[in-house]
């Protein structure tokens, strides 16, 4: 196992529109160690159109460390009903290699953290693959809970478009 290094400094700051292509680069470093290029089919015009157009549904930051971008984070608000509060919901954290072990995924999940509390919300939470490792166990350092019992249900593309029709 590496050593971790500091970097001089972690600067994270919102997203702006001419963050868009370097974010949409970061999602496909963040595809690839994933193993799931396939799945991206979304362009930079709908990624800045979903973060900055008319009707945002997503915020993002990125930090920058040793003058470069390190990473970004990617996130909106859900709801609990048990809670009856907000929650902030991280949908993609990824840090580039050369910045791991540098205190910048440390840096985002802080960072992301403290925007909750500032903005009232119940709780922060996430997905994480469960073959990745090192994320589950550099999470469950920070603090956080792996939920076993739940799992995700997701319905896109054209099943979206026909979900229960089966049922008719």
């Amino acid at each position: 196992m590496t050593a971790a290094r500091s970097p001089q400094t972690v600067d994270i700051r919102p997203a702006t529109p001419a963050d868009v292509s370097i974010m949409y680069a970061l999602v496909q470093e963040l595809a690839t160690y994933e193993k799931l290029s396939h799945e991206v089919t979304g362009t930079p015009e709908a990624l800045r159109e979903n973060l900055f157009g008319d009707r945002p549904y997503a915020e993002a930051v990125v930090a920058r460390a040793e003058g470069a971008v390190a990473g970004f984070a990617l996130f909106f608000h859900n709801f609990s009903t048990f809670l009856m509060q907000p929650g902030l919901y991280l949908e993609d954290l990824y840090v580039r290699p050369a910045f791991r072990r540098q205190g910048v995924g440390t840096a985002l999940l802080n960072h992301l953290a403290e925007l909750a509390v500032q903005r009232g919300c119940g709780r922060f939470e996430w997905s994480v693959l469960e073959w990745n490792q090192p994320a589950i166990a550099f999470y469950q350092r920070m603090g956080a809970e792996v939920k076993p019992d739940w799992r995700i249900c997701r319905v896109s593309g054209p099943r979206l478009a026909h979900f229960g029709a089966e049922l008719d």
